[in-house]
């Protein structure tokens, strides 16, 4: 297949000139190197003159305001990464049905690219070294040299997530079935619509298989350079199966974007904004329903979803779904794939009976793969005597292929049977473990081994097929492990029969405490000034690798959110209160920071009743105060409230005055949020006492900065002025620059409210605008300028009030539809005078 993009079509349907369409990823790297303010001023003459949008029928089409508006606002900030990606988004979009433009940019990337050298580095002082765009940010002290480089640095570019499974190494026949998927992908390509993909079949007859040798064989071609992405949907796996919105926070933040809303309709709808215009393959394997699917599809022409699932999903027709039902394999590949693992000579030599293991194993690649490696293992076993072991249980052919799970678990038992007495341990002890995949750390603690014995034992468990190894972890590059759904729920089984309960039981508390370790150890690097609560441990974990820095830890967190999750609800239904609760403290980095407020409110429901039960006070003080926080971002205010309550009765009970300081805080911020002034204030002034008594002082900024911004809320702009100064300069002090920036443009808006002094209140939002910009705050960003357009609306500046909410919408549109829709509402109607 050719790797060459499909030439563009028109609006109306006709075939365009052929020209390549041009890729978020060429435009964001064009754009990062773009050289000086004469690269933007083409960009935006370009944009200019390319025409409105053309429309074959319908509302009068959209001009090239909303294009022009974000070049402006990215070229107002050239070092801004989200400014430059949601350009370079939407040109591309654009590019794939406006042929003049996709000419156009074609051209300007080739000049651009012609007059950018990326021949010098810029030297700072001592060894530090610039390589590559360089902003220049307020002054610059010292001497600057630039030297030159023999070899060029690559450009800045975004990283392009490549998440697709290998295809498997014997993969044999399904030639028509490949056939057909080329046919539709065509079919919808021509259409110029977006092509989903269900394949369906029964358990263990290839789908993953045939869907990974189909889209790896695309990504190579170079179809879809903008990403190809990966997740396991868990739709018939023992763990719960995935939710859409882990799943869409997931895919979010592999292309950069880690402000996650915190409603699902906003995630898909971020997620469609963030891949329009991209060419990205997305695999979702092992689906359940169409409900878990439908959110995650992406809506952008060039791109391509296959779905995976023992289900056919007819309903995702409605959504331009296309079908392809996998049957089981032919007689003559099946015998050829049994061929491919045991060596063709002794297929020639039993041919009758090679046909009759296809047979016996129902044509289900999964049950001939299982067969195959237990015959490889034993060279001078006859196939004829593996026939007679795979017919002991009898059975019509009619049942094995109605019922594929049972030709799989009739192969399974006899792979287990010949596996050594250590091998077949581990089998079984992998089995109950509370994880879908695993590094050899995790399978040594499930066997109770120490990490240097179990590779071995992992080894002989992929050479007869019962373990798959996966590509290397992301982040620490460590080896990776699965067990198929059908080969997983086996070993539980045969564990189940032939291990006492506490053994079982044994295995996933070790694997548990291990968790409990790591989240803690991720705890303590991300969130420092969090107090640490104590720790309960079964099986004392050896210590593992520390994390190399922030990044890693909260990757680790968010990689296996699904994992600590499951041992959660393990815990909490094995009765083992206390670790309940403190593996669901220990992933509060993982809540504050990417907010996926579902799984929050769900493990702090478990994590408070866990606590109770356990008899922990502390414990249940986190639970409810962190809790209230997530019910909070979620806007279940009221029922914050309520848990902020319980927490203050709690504290007021045992004494604890950092603790009631801290529940009185969380009352008034849940007050101010449902936008009930007088207890908001009340709750805040006691938590400020408190704090100040206890010599708290940065919650008592914190607090301060609170009552500032009640105060603007009840239209009480002078009394906000000296709390949200006071609060600047102790927030400043205690080197927090982010709150700090918070203080100051709330003071920017008092001051504009108060007095009139509109001068000094834009000078004070300009300022805090800077510095959200130096801390990447896009939301903070957003909201000052439509603070600033706010105050030039106050002046009387209708034209400076429209740019400056046009920049706010630009920013809030690929983070928060909520927001957007607020400021879309402040703008004037298209065509109309502002003025």
């Amino acid at each position: 297949m050719s790797g060459r993009a499909p030439a563009l079509r028109r609006a109306d349907g006709r075939k365009a000139a052929d020209v390549d369409p041009v890729t978020v990823q060429e435009l964001y790297s064009a754009m990062t190197v773009a050289a000086g303010d004469r690269t933007w001023q083409e960009l935006a003459e370009l944009v200019r003159a390319s025409g409105p949008r053309p429309a074959p029928a319908g509302p009068v089409p959209d001009g090239p305001d909303a294009l022009s508006r974000l070049v402006a606002v990215a070229r107002a900030a050239p070092g801004d990464p989200d400014r430059i990606h949601a350009l370079a988004q939407r040109l591309a979009e654009e590019s794939w049905s406006r042929a003049p433009l996709a000419r156009d940019l074609r051209a300007w990337l080739a000049r651009t690219r012609a007059s950018v050298s990326f021949d010098a580095v810029n030297t700072i002082g001592g060894s530090a070294q610039l390589t590559g765009p360089t902003l220049q940010s307020r002054e610059v002290h010292g001497g600057v040299h630039f030297h030159q480089l023999t070899a060029p640095p690559a450009a800045g570019r975004l990283p392009v997530p490549r998440q697709l499974l290998p295809g498997p190494p014997h993969f044999t026949g399904r030639e028509d079935d490949l056939a057909a998927l080329d046919a539709l992908l065509t079919e919808k390509r021509r259409a110029g619509t977006p092509l989903v993909v269900v394949v369906s079949g029964s358990a263990g007859i290839g789908k993953t298989a045939l869907t990974s040798r189909w889209l790896g064989g695309l990504s190579a071609s170079g179809a879809f350079p903008d990403g190809q992405l990966y997740v396991d949907l868990r739709g018939h796996s023992q763990d719960h199966p995935a939710r859409p919105g882990e799943v869409l926070g997931q895919f979010l933040r592999a292309y950069g974007i880690d402000r996650i809303p915190a409603e699902l309709a906003e995630q898909a709808a971020l997620w469609r904004s963030a891949t329009a215009g991209l060419r990205v393959a997305v695999m979702l394997d092992n689906a359940l329903s169409a409900a878990q699917v439908r959110p995650l599809l992406t809506g952008a022409a060039g791109s391509l979803v296959v779905v995976t699932s023992r289900r056919r999903l007819t309903s995702l027709g409605v959504d331009g779904a296309a079908f392809h039902q996998l049957g089981l394999l032919a007689g003559p590949s099946a015998v050829e794939l049994l061929a491919r693992r045991i060596g063709a000579h002794r297929v020639d030599r039993e041919r009758a009976e090679a046909r009759e293991v296809a047979t016996l194993c129902a044509g289900l690649p999964l049950a001939l793969c299982l067969a195959g490696a237990r015959l490889a293992a034993r060279p001078q076993q006859s196939l004829a005597a593996m026939v007679g072991v795979l017919g002991e249980d009898g059975g019509a052919l009619a049942a094995l292929r109605a019922e594929g799970e049972r030709a799989v678990h009739t192969v399974l038992d006899e792979s287990y049977r010949s596996l050594p007495p250590d091998a077949a341990r581990a089998y079984r002890c992998l089995g109950p473990a509370p994880v879908g995949t695993f590094d050899k750390s995790v399978a040594a603690v499930a066997c109770g081994l120490p990490p240097g014995e179990i590779g071995l034992l992992l080894d002989e468990l992929i050479e007869t097929n019962l373990v798959e190894d996966l590509p290397p972890d992301r982040i620490d590059g460590a080896e990776r492990f699965r067990l198929h759904d059908l080969v997983r729920a086996h070993a539980n089984e045969t564990a189940a029969r032939e291990d006492p309960p506490g053994d079982r039981q044994a295995v996933v508390r070790r694997i548990t405490d291990l968790y409990l370790a790591r989240a803690t150890a991720a705890e303590a690097l991300l969130t420092p000034s969090h107090r640490r609560l104590r720790r309960t441990y079964a099986y004392e974990p050896k210590p593992s690798p520390a994390f190399v820095d922030d990044g890693a830890a909260l990757d680790w967190l968010d990689s296996e959110r699904s994992h600590l999750m499951a041992m959660v609800r393990i815990a909490a239904k094995a009765g083992w209160h206390a670790t309940a609760w403190q593996l669901v403290d220990a992933m509060f980095p993982l809540f504050l920071r990417l907010r996926p407020y579902d799984l929050w409110i769900e493990a702090h429901e478990i994590g408070l009743a866990a606590a109770r039960r356990d008899g922990d006070r502390e414990g249940e003080s986190r639970m409810l105060t962190s809790g209230g926080v997530g019910l909070r971002g979620a806007g279940h205010h009221d029922t914050a409230a309520e848990w902020f309550a319980q927490a203050l009765r709690g504290a007021q009970q045992d004494g604890d005055r950092r603790a009631q300081a801290q529940a009185l805080h969380g009352l008034g911020q849940s007050h101010l949020l449902a936008g009930r002034w007088e207890p908001a204030a009340s709750h805040f002034t006691r938590a400020l006492a408190l704090r100040e008594e206890i010599g708290q002082h940065r919650g008592a900024a914190l607090t301060r900065l609170s009552l500032g911004d009640l105060a603007l809320a009840a239209g009480r702009p002078a009394a906000a002025i000296d709390p949200l100064t006071r609060a600047r300069e102790e927030l400043l002090a205690l080197r927090d620059p982010y709150d700090a920036a918070r203080a100051l443009a709330l003071l920017g808006r008092a001051h504009a409210q108060a007095s009139g002094d509109h001068d000094r209140a834009a000078k004070l939002l300009d300022q805090a605008l800077g510095e959200f910009t130096t801390t990447g705050s896009v939301h903070w960003q957003a909201r000052v300028w439509e603070f600033l357009g706010q105050t030039a609306e106050e002046r009387g500046d209708a034209s400076r009030a429209g740019d400056c909410y046009q920049q706010s919408l630009a920013l809030y549109e690929p983070v928060s539809e909520g927001d957007a829709r607020r400021l879309r509402a402040r703008l004037p109607a298209p065509g109309t005078d502002p003025g």
